[in-house]
C-alpha cells in the first residue's frame, strides 16, 4: 500500500513537472511571437501621413457617372469617353441611342415615343452608331479583341 501511494504520488509528481514546463515553453513562444510581430508590424501611430493616405480606401460610387435627360427619364451613362461622344451627338439622335441600349426600348417603341416610323429609327441608329465609333477611335478608345 505504502508502495502505490509513493508510486501514485511521483506519478502526479511527473505530471506536475511535466504540465509546468509544458506552460513555461508556451509562455516563451508567445513572448517570441509577440516580439517578431512588433518588429514587422508598425503601430497606426508611428505611420506618416503619406502612409496612412497609401493604406485608406475611398469610395467612389458616383464617379464617372453622367446623367441624361431623355423625354423627362433620367439616365446614367458610366463612363467618361462614352459620355462625351453621347454629349457630341444632337440630342434627337442620342436620345434614339439611349432609349435603344440603356432604356432597352424596342425600334418600335423608340418609333411611337418620337412620333415617327421604326425603319427610320433602326436606320439612323445603325448611322448614329458609326458616328460615336468614329468619334470614339479618333480620341483613342480601343475596342476589346474578341
Amino acid at each position: 500500500m505504502k508502495n502505490s501511494k509513493k508510486s501514485e504520488q511521483r506519478i502526479q509528481n511527473q505530471f506536475g513537472a511535466f504540465c509546468t514546463r509544458v506552460l513555461k515553453n508556451e509562455t516563451r513562444y508567445i513572448q517570441r511571437e509577440l516580439g517578431n510581430k512588433a518588429i514587422r508590424e508598425k503601430s497606426y501611430d508611428e505611420l506618416s501621413e503619406k502612409d496612412l493616405y497609401e493604406l485608406a480606401a475611398y469610395d467612389n460610387y458616383f464617379d464617372n457617372e453622367h446623367s441624361f435627360n431623355v423625354q423627362g427619364k433620367e439616365i446614367v451613362v458610366k463612363g467618361d469617353m462614352l459620355a462625351a461622344a453621347l454629349e457630341k451627338l444632337p440630342a434627337d439622335k442620342r436620345d434614339i441611342i439611349l432609349l435603344s441600349y440603356f432604356m432597352e426600348m424596342t425600334d418600335r417603341e423608340i418609333a411611337r415615343e418620337l412620333d415617327t416610323v421604326h425603319q427610320n429609327v433602326s436606320k439612323r441608329r445603325a448611322r448614329i452608331l458609326k458616328l460615336m465609333r468614329d468619334y470614339l477611335e479618333k480620341e483613342g478608345f480601343e475596342w476589346p479583341q474578341m
